[in-house]
């Protein structure tokens, strides 16, 4: 097969804008696989709060990278991409086109263009950030990045404070915004690349992601956020919609608080997510039930 035929179909956009099922229904089409590339769907345990897909969904198209780790691996965006290359590889002998669906952008953007060569770790500095963390909490670790590096806190995750630490560190050691350093020419990939993203209007977006996370709570988000509660200190964990369970679970908050802040943090993080895929170009956006005309765009571009 040649291997300039080899194109890999990327589905990109906000949490709850309909990747899974685009991405279903793009594979069904062309009868290809799937790579999910939500890091939080990574992780067997937490498959409700993830919105990961479900049992009939996955039997509909074999997918990869989904439930594949535990809570308690250390993983990073770097092994992700020299997976799904090798992935890719083996694959590609198989089919002609392969789909990469998620809103996690720097997963995305480290398959598609590299990983920046950025300075190793400090780890003098990951100390200090660490106790900084554990004294004042992860506001000054915001407002640290907001001064270092104003141009990628309006697009990282602000909960994540292993992403806030390492762009702190970077800064702190180069001297040099950490955004800038992320700017470098991207690396030649031996595929083709059609990115996809899915948009709806503010107000419907919201209004599903209020909607899901209420069908969350009622399939038994509460109970899964219970069973991993003791390892709540875990990385993998840190993230919108358990942090704010294990503060109900602890008492500090009732759950009707916990669950009108699940709702409120989605939004900003999608608002997030959709900061770092507006500044890609390369993608052509589509409401996400326009799926003929997804195909369509896709076909022409083959």
């Amino acid at each position: 097969m040649n291997k300039q035929h080899h194109t890999l179909i990327v589905i990109a956009g906000p949490t709850a804008s309909g990747k899974t099922s685009v991405a279903i229904d793009v594979a069904s089409h062309f009868n290809t696989e799937i790579i999910s590339a939500d890091s939080r769907q990574f992780y067997k345990e937490i498959p409700i709060g993830t919105a990961a897909p479900d049992t009939k969904e996955l039997a509909k198209v074999k997918h990869h990278f989904v439930g594949h780790l535990s809570i308690f691996d250390d993983y990073n965006v770097s092994r992700f991409e020299k997976e799904v290359l090798t992935l890719l590889k083996q694959k590609f002998h198989q089919h002609s086109l392969m789909v990469m669906a998620g809103g996690s952008g720097m997963y995305i953007d480290a398959v598609c263009n590299g990983i920046d060569e950025l300075p190793d770790p400090d780890e003098k500095i990951r100390i200090g950030l660490n106790q900084t963390l554990s004294e004042k909490g992860i506001e000054a670790l915001q407002q640290q990045l907001k001064i270092l590096d104003p141009s990628y806190y309006r697009e990282v995750d602000l909960q994540n404070p292993k992403r806030l630490m390492r762009a702190i560190e970077v800064c702190l050691q180069t001297g040099k915004r950490y955004s800038d350093l992320r700017k470098n020419k991207p690396v030649f990939r031996n595929f083709n690349i059609i990115k996809i993203g899915l948009t709806l209007s503010r107000e419907t977006l919201y209004s599903r992601i209020n909607r899901r996370t209420d069908n969350m709570i009622t399939n038994g988000w509460i109970d899964e956020a219970r069973a991993v509660y003791q390892y709540k200190h875990l990385n993998s964990l840190n993230t919108v919609g358990y942090k704010e369970l294990f503060s109900f679970i602890s008492g500090e908050w009732p759950l009707e608080t916990a669950i009108e802040k699940i709702k409120t943090n989605t939004r900003r993080y999608a608002k997030r997510q959709l900061t770092w895929f507006k500044r890609d170009k390369d993608i052509h956006w589509f409401q996400p039930d326009n799926i003929q005309n997804i195909l369509r765009y896709i076909e022409s571009k083959l």
